[in-house]
């Protein structure tokens, strides 16, 4: 079984998309528009700890290719002022005054890890924002009789400092295979030659946890609410995820009227990276439909 990984093009068009930058009431968003022109746009909703940098590049050019991508930093992330709401629902309006800055009008949604529990509550809440909705490696926080996270997860995920063995472990298969994509993948993250070193700032690392943590309590579980959402959902994970495991996407897509569940094998939180073109497609596909 291979690993498809995702071919290294000279020229990205993610890697040399300008930033730019639009005022709301809640920050001054920096953010990235590329892709097909005329088409609706895909807002991405990024990881704890991720900024636009850190998308990978193979992966939006393949669906800029038929779609407008928007990249964007929330509020108090990368480039972006303001400050990090300590809550999904928080942040989940920050990004809806992101979309309503631009005068969207309604989106398509891709939303990967803590960016996909975001997606979930700003469907929930603002519907008339989300036409279709992607969730990555994603859950709808608490779900009862889940598989417990390894301890080494958080004690990783939080270290001050994240090196390419502390990727490699949190977002990839512990297999030779598997391996092999996530060096390739960071190696094409460094095509970016403007990132930042340091883009989250303590207090918005801060500010995330408390979201995740709350939303990992029974009271915060967005799960109840998931029968509310009618549009149409594509959940995917990789089979071996040790961040979410793919368990509450199975349980999530059980719960949405409309859900697709796809999961990749021999992959982990980072499959949309490892499975880049054929996530591209299947994505592509979906919002097509």
């Amino acid at each position: 079984m291979t690993t498809n990984p995702t071919p290294t093009s000279a020229l990205h068009l993610a890697s040399i998309a300008p930033n730019r930058y639009v005022d709301s009431p809640v920050a001054r968003f920096a953010y990235r528009k590329f892709g097909r022109p005329g088409t609706k746009p895909l807002v991405f909703l990024q990881r704890f700890r991720g900024t636009m940098d850190d998308w990978d590049p193979d992966l939006l050019d393949a669906l800029a290719a038929e779609r407008t991508i928007l990249l964007f930093d929330s509020a108090g992330i990368g480039r972006s002022t303001g400050q990090t709401p300590p809550t999904i629902q928080g942040i989940a309006e920050a990004a809806a005054s992101f979309i309503e800055a631009l005068g969207l009008g309604s989106v398509d949604i891709l939303g990967w890890s803590l960016g996909g529990t975001v997606a979930q509550q700003l469907a929930l809440d603002r519907p008339d924002l989300v036409d279709k909705l992607v969730i990555a490696g994603s859950g709808p926080g608490y779900v009862a009789d889940a598989p417990a996270v390894p301890d080494k997860v958080w004690q990783v995920a939080g270290k001050a400092v994240n090196d390419d063995e502390d990727f490699l472990y949190l977002f990839f298969n512990e297999t030779p295979a598997s391996r092999a994509a996530g060096v390739a993948h960071l190696a094409r993250l460094k095509h970016r030659t403007d990132a930042f070193e340091a883009p989250v700032k303590p207090a918005s690392i801060g500010a995330q946890v408390a979201a995740i943590q709350a939303s990992g309590h029974p009271a915060g579980s967005l799960l109840p609410r998931l029968g509310q959402l009618k549009l149409p959902v594509l959940v995917a994970n990789g089979i071996n995820d040790v961040m979410i495991p793919a368990f509450k996407s199975y349980v999530m897509a059980q719960a949405l009227p409309q859900a697709k569940l796809v999961l990749y094998p021999d992959a982990g939180h980072g499959f949309l990276f490892q499975y880049g073109q054929a996530f591209a497609r299947e994505v592509l596909v979906f919002l097509e439909g």
